[in-house]
């Protein structure tokens, strides 16, 4: 049960239903959901744990607000450890499994419409988790929280078309497929810097 209420208010608070700045509290979890509150805790607590909420001593979890420089420094960090991940796989010129079928997903995606975060994130996540570093992948994985939080901003403000960000993974696809390592980067560090470009153009508009 926790971890069905988790992946429920993972994908509210990634697609905005939960928006950034609202509480939850585990007495209003427990009650959403008909659960006890240790188990709303337990959902809390590893949403706390992913990055996905941010919780302070004797205060209610909180969706996280990313301002401006947080968003300058996420982009940049993630920008390092996706292109180095990525351009060490294409060295070997496999793709992991799970970023073909978040692709495919996303295709179908962009020719019927609907929501990409979650499929746009797997993909991401995928890549760095099949490159040859571990410490590479462990990194991403601390900021994935945030970057699911960005991708959920994009995909609510309609900042990027998915039919792009599609063409753009294909792209990364096939240089790594090539093994091509120098391409392979360079096209990860303009995706990331698109979808970094386009939050902050956002931000700042609304700010």
């Amino acid at each position: 049960m926790p971890d069905a209420i988790f992946e429920t208010l993972k994908a509210r608070i990634i697609d905005q239903s939960e928006p950034p700045g609202s509480t939850l509290t585990e007495s209003a979890v427990a009650l959403r959901f008909g659960v006890a509150r240790p188990t709303a805790k337990l959902a809390l607590e590893r949403l706390v744990a992913d990055g996905l909420l941010r919780r302070e001593a004797h205060r209610a979890a909180r969706v996280p607000e990313l301002g401006r420089a947080d968003i300058v420094d996420l982009f940049a960090t993630r920008r390092l450890i996706e292109a180095t991940a990525i351009g060490s796989l294409a060295s070997g010129g496999a793709i992991p499994a799970d970023a073909l079928a978040a692709h495919r997903d996303l295709l179908g995606i962009a020719r019927t419409g609907g929501a990409f975060a979650a499929a746009d994130a797997t993909f991401h996540r995928a890549l760095v988790a099949g490159s040859p570093s571990p410490r590479l992948a462990r990194m991403h994985a601390s900021l994935m929280g945030e970057i699911e939080l960005c991708i959920g901003q994009v995909q609510a403000h309609h900042l990027l078309d998915v039919t792009d960000v599609a063409a753009q993974h294909q792209g990364i696809l096939d240089a790594v497929t090539a093994g091509d390592p120098a391409t392979a980067a360079d096209l990860a560090r303009a995706h990331i810097d698109a979808a970094g470009s386009a939050l902050l153009a956002h931000y700042d508009s609304t700010h």
